[in-house]
């Protein structure tokens, strides 16, 4: 774990001068120390014997100092790393890898499955919901312990990946210090600025954030744009602008979002798009006002449970990142959303309260893992927009409740694995945009799908009719015993209802715009 002397020759004398790799003289029976046994006669020469005679100028205090100064921060880490414990051998990690996998695509298998399940006819439909969202909870939870033992492995292999990449680091800045010394240069500055750049970096760069502090402390502040400044870091102090509207933050290097934010009651639209955010803090649940958030292009892997309680929410984009799953809850409490952007993640499934998020006009899912839809899908009435597209080998089918979407005005669904669309897309009246590019489609078959979306309605409404028009005589065999008079009064009263309420429609699309022949079948059916 300490730095070898030959590939990091002026980095391990300047460690062994640290006080924490000070060498011990004795060591007591309590205090065995396995890197220098009590049995050793006498230590191996230490590095800096050879290194000085060399590198005369590292006997000089002054340059000794500097470079400690510069090093500090591999010192910590080596600290740190000792109690963590040794770096885990690639087989183990790569194991963990292997099985993590295997417990996200098996955990989301169950979740899809639950999602996916009809609701029993003896269960009251709140009942079901319930328990649905019940079964989701309990299948994330059940796997989170197992998971967590995997990632802490992970996390120590990468731990140990970046110290070593420190040390190569640390070792050309160490050579530039001793330069600068053999130059005669100023090294106590030099080595301070070099083992405090990141420090200093984050200085210049929050020098404006400093002086919006300074100014709202005097006045009401509504909009702050701190877009691409490169930040890092956001002070808590920030939470203490109550009259803040606006905030953007977008285009940075921040990787976390401080906990005071939950402090801005007032805080309406919320930018940051484009960090290097892993997580969002629970706290953002309490942001009660917030009306549009942006978290595209970022790592997150998951959004925390609270974000539901953003029930103020009318726009929300968590595009471009890695979610696998979203929150249980979701839809029961973000019932004021619009529009929703979750394009390029990882979702395999929507959850089931997804189809209570009755004022959503746009729903953005392409370039995800889906496997299907949950049957409340057809309760989103209000949606107008909905983009399917490329899920590819994932997306096969869609729940006839897709019919149920009324004011529908465009669907995209290119590039999946769709062989057959539901009748009941016949139904969706304001469709005028309909994308079905690269799907081995059979129903319908291509050469009325490239005729266009009112082709397609037609299709499907003529095709629904000659299944009902070939399940009556079955259906009027069935019953002869049961209701012999006026049965087949009935049924033929029926069917020319139906005829008469569709056939002009599909004779429209079907007969190239002019009024139709009679369909000889159907006059030998009536």
């Amino acid at each position: 774990m300490d730095p070898n002397p030959t590939n990091f020759p002026i980095l391990s004398y300047v460690m062994s001068k640290l006080p924490s790799m000070g060498r011990r003289t004795t060591a007591t029976a309590d205090e065995f120390d396995i890197e220098q046994p009590q049995n050793h006669p006498q230590p191996p020469p230490e590095p800096h014997f050879d290194i000085t005679e060399r590198m005369p100028h590292l006997t000089d205090p002054k340059v000794v100092n500097a470079m400690r100064s510069a090093v500090a921060d591999v010192s910590q880490t080596r600290s740190m790393l000792k109690t963590l414990g040794e770096r885990p051998f690639h087989e183990l990690v790569d194991t963990a890898r292997v099985k993590l996998a295997e417990i996200e695509a098996d955990m989301s298998k169950r979740l899809e499955e639950i999602v996916l399940s009809p609701r029993p006819p003896e269960m009251e439909r709140q009942d079901w919901r319930l328990d649905m969202a019940i079964k989701e909870d309990e299948c994330r939870k059940g796997v989170e312990k197992e998971r967590e033992e995997y990632k802490a492995l992970i996390a120590l292999d990468e731990l140990h990946e970046a110290y070593e990449k420190m040390l190569k680091d640390a070792e050309q800045r160490l050579e530039k210090i001793y330069e600068i010394a053999v130059a005669g240069g100023d090294v106590e500055s030099i080595g301070e600025s070099s083992g405090e750049k990141s420090s200093e970096l984050k200085e210049e760069v929050n020098e404006e954030v400093i002086g919006i502090l300074q100014e709202a402390s005097g006045k009401s502040v509504e909009r702050v744009d701190l877009s691409g400044r490169q930040l890092r870091m956001l002070p808590e102090a920030f939470g203490k602008i109550h009259s803040l509207i606006v905030l953007n933050l977008s285009n940075n290097q921040l990787m976390v979002v401080p906990d005071s934010i939950a402090s801005l009651e007032n805080l309406e639209e919320l930018h940051l798009s484009s960090n290097l955010l892993e997580s969002l803090p629970d706290s953002i649940g309490l942001l009660c006002s917030l009306k549009i958030l942006d978290v595209s292009g970022n790592k997150l892997v998951t959004l925390p449970d609270s974000i539901c309680h953003c029930r103020s929410l009318v726009e929300f984009d968590a595009g471009f990142n890695k979610l696998s799953y979203l929150p249980t809850n979701i839809g029961y409490e973000l019932v004021n959303l619009r529009r929703l952007s979750l394009s390029f993640n990882k979702l395999r499934s929507l959850p089931t309260s997804f189809g209570e998020m009755k004022s959503l006009r746009l729903l953005d899912v392409h370039f995800n893992e889906l496997h299907g839809l949950p049957l409340s899908f057809g309760n989103l009435t209000n949606l107008e927009i909905l983009n399917l597209s490329n899920n590819f080998s994932d997306l096969t089918k869609l729940p006839d409740t897709i019919g149920d979407l009324i004011n529908l005005k465009e669907l995209d669904l290119s590039n999946n694995q769709i062989h057959e669309l539901p009748d009941t897309i016949s139904r969706l009246d304001n469709l005028t945009v309909l994308k079905l590019d690269e799907n081995p489609l059979v129903i319908p078959p291509k050469e009325v799908v490239v005729e266009g979306v009112e082709a397609v309605k037609a299709y499907m409404i003529k095709r629904r009719l000659d299944i009902l028009l070939a399940e009556e005589p079955e259906i009027m065999l069935e019953e002869v015993g049961q209701t012999p008079t006026g049965l087949l009064t009935r049924s033929t009263s029926w069917l020319s209802g139906t005829v008469s309420n569709v056939l002009g429609t599909v004779a429209g699309y079907l007969g190239g715009g002019g009024k139709s022949d009679p369909d000889h079948y159907l006059n030998q059916q009536l």
